[in-house]
């Protein structure tokens, strides 16, 4: 501890050089004097030090300038250092959060190499009646976005077909008028995989029609039938029940060749692959309306009555209970959406960040290391491709088969009656 006492000020101020009689000094009891020289000395030190780097970088972003007459006035010669720096800032300039964005969000044209891109039809319908262009209108000679004059003036904002004035800005009143039926990337795949899946269903239907269930698989048979087979003994069966299953069969067998293929198309870096679809809240949205549709509409009396007025409970707990039953019928499906939408998503993201390594290290190192980690992980992502699916499934049969299940008061009833009779 430093014994603190009261000093004159006089004697302190007049080894700092001022004098201020307003101000009470505090000191320690230690060779004041000689620790003001040190801090003095490191203060002057300091001070030239960043003096010398604020005159430096003065120097630096200053105008050259030509020698003149005294009569002329002197003129910078920045004009053709200034693009050049511009330039070489562009050039060295990567935004991951932006590349990254662009690769997983949706657009209305399909990139395929270079400046070459696949443009998508645009099909809007205004107060004006129906409108249909090529989304290149969207794009000038230079590749930037552009308004496009039709029957209004159009532009892409933030990947939304906007109605803008002439000024580019968006009319927000005329917007609210505007329904969008365009065909963006994440539709064109949606296309491209029911497409894939028509021709390899129709394909092994039709051989099976040919040849029968008793001869042996050929060709895409030997593909589908194990797929097919899994579903129904490992995901519809146990969660369904051997009696009922049959009915969900096409419904689950839809919903899991669907993620499947929509799955493996997002993870082929080149076309036709590549789109985000199951990555895209709206697909996984409209897939998890469906589920509710098909669990709300099989369910049984028993399914409602356990739901708003459980048998076998004190009313009190019953009223508590039932608003949470009630929410629970909402919350499997929005469950089912994000699960699906997020995993996807994450894996696209971790995927692309490790590629982006390479343009932020700007080093062969860099690629040493980032290479070797995404192809593991995009092994990883073929997993979860089929996880997903699977899993997506599985749930939405879950789903089904504890609202067509026969309860245990019900069977027991029924098992009365029966040895009555």
């Amino acid at each position: 501890m430093f014994n603190l006492y009261f000093i004159p000020q006089e004697e302190f101020c007049s080894k700092l050089g001022y004098f201020n009689p307003f101000i009470p000094i505090f000191a320690a009891n230690f060779e004041i004097g000689m620790s003001f020289r040190r801090i003095k000395s490191l203060l002057v030190v300091s001070l030239s030090f960043v003096a010398l780097l604020v005159s430096t970088s003065t120097k630096a972003n200053e105008s050259v300038v030509l020698p003149t007459d005294s009569n002329k006035v002197k003129q910078p010669i920045v004009a053709e250092a200034e693009p050049a720096a511009h330039a070489a800032k562009e050039e060295g300039s990567f935004n991951v959060t932006e590349t990254i964005l662009e690769h997983i969000k949706d657009d209305h044209s399909w990139h395929l190499w270079g400046h070459t891109s696949l443009h998508l039809p645009v099909i809007l319908y205004t107060s004006k009646g129906l409108e249909v262009f090529s989304s290149k209108n969207f794009l000038d000679e230079h590749h930037e976005q552009t308004i496009y004059k039709g029957n209004f003036d159009y532009k892409i904002i933030e990947g939304k077909t906007k109605i803008v004035d002439a000024a580019g800005v968006v009319d927000v009143q005329a917007s609210k008028q505007l329904w969008d039926f365009s065909i963006t990337k994440n539709v064109a795949s949606l296309f491209i995989s029911v497409f894939i899946l028509l021709v390899v269903l129709l394909t092994a239907a039709s051989a099976y029609k040919k040849t029968g269930v008793k001869s042996a698989p050929k060709g895409l048979q030997s593909f589908m039938e194990p797929i097919v087979l899994f579903v129904r003994d490992e995901v519809a069966i146990p969660n369904i029940g051997a009696k009922r299953h049959a009915k969900y069969m096409p419904f689950l067998l839809t919903i899991f060749f669907l993620v499947l293929t929509n799955n493996f198309l997002g993870l082929v870096p080149f076309f036709p692959g590549g789109a985000n679809v199951s990555g895209n809240i709206a697909f996984t949205m409209t897939l998890a309306v469906c589920v509710f549709i098909v669990v709300n509409l099989s369910a049984n009396k028993s399914y409602w009555e356990h739901i708003f007025w459980m048998p076998g409970m004190h009313w009190s707990m019953k009223l508590f209970l039932a608003p949470i039953e009630l929410i629970g019928v909402f919350t499997k499906p929005i469950s089912l959406m994000i699960r699906l939408f997020a995993n996807i998503t994450a894996g696209h993201i971790l995927v692309l960040s490790l590629i982006c390594l390479i343009f932020i290290f700007k080093t062969v190192f860099a690629s040493a290391i980032a290479v070797p980690f995404a192809v593991f992980i995009g092994l990883i992502e073929l997993l979860v491709a089929f996880l997903q699916a699977y899993i997506f499934t599985m749930l939405s049969a879950m789903y089904i088969g504890m609202a067509t299940e026969e309860h245990h008061h019900e069977a027991h009833e029924a098992h009365k009656e029966v040895a009555h009779h």
